[in-house]
């Protein structure tokens, strides 16, 4: 071999819309290794180990059923209790999870971006996908938990076509709480304090989504604001292909596409320029 021959010749972006998506596939190894690493080191030396993928759930919505179904009285349209809140449950863990490691892909990672060379959007892709993992599991409880209410005749099964979509659902889920994610990772290598604002904010924006409650339930002069949220049409879509209740609004899962679309493509410029420099300020 020429010893002067070029083998790779890696440079500094320059153009804001300069996104390494050749380098993604060419990392995929990566990619699948930190996969690997989110599932495993999430809970280990810990006692149950994976167990808390169920346990978490589980204990989630019992406690929803005796505060806000119990004390509160919350409507859930006629459907058992248990079903309403674990649809829910499922969709809004997913997001919170995703978004939350999006959120501080920079700070988390400082000590590996100011070593070596990979695409950065590496990270936040394999987020996403280890918490799909974790989603399904969840996802399998409902199932189960659906399957008994049917068989033992106290719910009749609402299934809808629209279910086909239920990988539509997830995805645009998941896209959203990676692009939402990105922004804040950016902000927070500057402005730390935001990170005390996604702790509490995310919790707080899981009362203007209708995770816990159906859309009807919201009082009728505030209901448009919890439909200017994207992921309304997108919970109340998937509680109605699989319960039968909610509404399935077409055009609101269109305004939600559209909404990812602007967020996804702003929030993959900021991070790509803000990787140029965080290591100046993490």
């Amino acid at each position: 071999m020429n010893p002067n021959e070029i083998i790779s010749h890696i440079e500094p972006k320059k153009k804001w819309l300069d996104v390494d998506l050749k380098g993604l596939w060419r990392y995929r190894d990566l990619y699948i290794m930190y996969i690997k690493r989110d599932i495993v080191t999430q809970y280990k030396q810990t006692i149950l180990g994976p167990l808390w993928y169920i346990i978490q759930p589980l204990m989630t919505t019992v406690m929803y059923m005796l505060v806000f179904g119990g004390l509160a009285g919350i409507s859930t349209d006629g459907i058992p209790q248990p079903l309403f809140y674990m649809a829910g449950i499922t969709l809004w863990n997913y997001f919170s999870t995703c978004f939350t490691a999006c959120s501080d892909v920079f700070g988390a990672n400082a000590s590996v971006f100011g070593k070596v060379y990979f695409p950065r959007l590496v990270v936040p892709l394999s987020s996403c996908t280890s918490n799909l993992i974790r989603m399904l599991i969840q996802l399998s409880i409902f199932v189960v938990i659906y399957i008994y209410y049917v068989i033992s005749g106290k719910f009749s099964a609402g299934i809808s076509w629209s279910l086909v979509l239920f990988p539509v659902y997830i995805i645009m889920v998941g896209l959203h709480s990676m692009s939402w994610g990105l922004l804040f990772s950016s902000w927070t290598t500057k402005y730390r304090d935001l990170k005390f604002l996604i702790q509490f904010g995310i919790q707080l924006f899981m009362y203007a989504t209708p995770v816990i409650y159906p859309l009807s339930f919201a009082p009728e002069q505030y209901r448009w604001i919890i439909n200017l949220n994207p992921l309304t049409p997108i919970f109340e879509a998937f509680k109605y292909s699989c319960l039968g209740v909610g509404t399935f609004d077409a055009s609101g899962l269109m305004y939600s596409f559209i909404v990812l679309c602007v967020t996804m493509f702003f929030a993959v410029i900021i991070f790509n320029r803000t990787e140029q420099r965080f290591m100046d300020t993490v």
